[in-house]
């Protein structure tokens, strides 16, 4: 039978006495530690490192910053950890314009207010300058027409905000592909039909529909389009269908109609 190595408790004792010191002192720095890094916060907390020195604000095209700030009520005043971001986020929601809002710290001493717009689904011409119309219906300011983008249709004779509202709804139903084919879209009424609109399309078309289901009509436009050989002329699109009359046609029958008044 192998016998046991026996250690004295004399060997023993040094090292649970280096085991134990070690141990203190790890726990002395930590403590340590943590006692430094409450006093740098107390510290930081108590100096103007802990006020709002920046407020950014992403993602604005038409809303102002400084309204935006303005409604945050925030300033260089507030101490950075006092700020309830939550009310914030309600005070800047009352703009109209505004669809979306998120607040956040950003340390040491900054704001960031991300905001998103209600899209842009129109623009309404009113003599020499172009009004943005946002898909809730609502017109803001208008711009000077060399700020115009010519990113989304340019309503033209539109006089009655009934029918404003319900072509923005429509519009921002539409799907962008379709949407950003349309170049002008004119309000034309008559007796029959107060609804009745006419489109200038980029690739050359003519549309003729109406207000009322004007995104489920203009969906199919994509479809329409490509099964035409003719490359310009109007589209008729309604309850009952599509109907494509060619401008050559047109232009025959004029001819025609002035050959046999000259006979």
């Amino acid at each position: 039978m192998a016998e046991k190595k026996v250690i004295s408790i004399e060997d023993r004792i040094p090292k649970l006495k280096e085991a134990r010191k070690k141990k203190t002192n790890r726990r002395l720095v930590f403590y340590l530690s943590l006692f430094f890094i409450l006093i740098s916060i107390v510290v930081y907390l108590q100096s103007p490192l802990s006020y709002i020195q920046h407020i950014v604000v992403n993602g604005n095209e038409y809303v102002e910053e400084d309204v935006i700030v303005e409604l945050s009520e925030l300033s260089n005043e507030n101490n950075l950890w006092s700020v309830s971001l939550s009310d914030t986020v309600e005070k800047i929601k009352k703009h109209p314009e505004l669809k979306d809002v998120q607040v956040q710290r950003k340390l040491p001493n900054s704001i960031v207010i991300n905001v998103e717009e209600l899209e842009k689904v129109a623009y309404i011409k009113l003599e020499d300058s172009y009004m943005p119309l946002l898909e809730n219906g609502e017109v803001i300011d208008s711009i000077e027409v060399s700020k115009w983008k010519g990113d989304a249709p340019l309503l033209i004779d539109f006089a009655k905000d009934t029918y404003i509202q319900e072509i923005a709804e429509e519009l921002q139903e539409l799907p962008t592909t379709v949407s950003t084919l349309i170049s002008e879209i004119y309000w034309k009424p008559t007796d029959a039909n107060p609804y009745k609109v006419l489109l200038f399309m980029d690739d050359g078309y003519q549309v003729e529909s109406s207000i009322r289901n004007f995104a489920k009509y203009l969906q199919t436009y994509p479809s329409i389009v490509s099964q035409l050989e003719e490359k310009e002329g109007i589209i008729r699109i309604g309850e009952g269908g599509a109907v494509f009359d060619p401008y050559k046609k047109k232009d025959e029958t004029e001819e025609e109609a002035e050959n046999e008044i000259e006979g």
